[in-house]
This record gives structure tokens, C-alpha cells and sequence, in this order.
């Protein structure tokens, strides 16, 4: 997923820069950011699930120590879905100015 949002950022970049935007290339880059909105959203849920996982693990590790191996392994994970998370966050909102730019230069065509 990471190269495909990468990959289709540049793809777009390009477009705007040597202004080829055309109707059909903003009504697609709508779609395409429904598709990122809906997969940042199932890794926000991951990522909150595996939260609750760790914090859950936590508590149980005061009771029984052989708990902390397991805490670590979901603590490992959950930094993993808050590192691929910020990245669909953060490209999710790059697409989104990408947009303002597209229909700023389709205007002025």
C-alpha cells in the first residue's frame, strides 16, 4: 500500500506540474482518496485495538510476569500500525491539497 499511495502521489505531482489535469483525472483522484480515507480508517481501528491489546497486556504483566513477553510482541506491532498510520495520515492529507491544486488548475484552463 505504501508504494502504491507513493507511486500514485508522484503520478499526480507530475500531472500538476506540467498542468495535464483534466476532468476525469479529478474525478478519479476523488475516488482514489475515498479508498485511502477507508484504509486509514481500518488501520486507525487496528491501531487503537492493538492499544487496548498492550495496555490490557500491561496490566496483566503485574500479575503474572511470563505476560511481558507477550507485551513486548504487541507493543513491537503497535509501533509498526502508529508508523504506517502517520503515513496514511499524512499522505491522505497531501492528496487533499493535491486536489485544491488540481481544481485550481483545471479552473484556469
Amino acid at each position: 500500500m505504501k508504494d502504491y499511495l507513493k507511486n500514485y502521489i508522484k503520478e499526480i505531482d507530475n500531472k500538476i506540474s506540467i498542468n495535464k489535469i483534466t476532468k476525469s483525472d479529478v474525478e478519479e483522484h476523488l475516488i482514489k482518496i475515498q479508498f485511502f480515507q477507508h484504509e486509514r480508517l481500518v488501520h486507525l481501528l487496528v491501531t487503537l485495538a492493538y492499544a487496548l491489546f498492550t495496555i490490557i497486556f500491561i496490566f496483566l504483566t503485574l500479575y503474572h510476569p511470563l505476560f511481558f513477553i507477550i507485551t513486548i510482541i504487541v507493543l513491537v506491532f503497535l509501533m509498526f500500525y502508529v508508523a504506517h498510520y502517520f503515513f496514511l495520515e499524512n499522505n491522505v492529507q497531501y492528496l487533499y491539497k493535491q486536489y485544491d491544486l488540481m481544481k485550481e488548475k483545471l479552473s484556469k484552463k
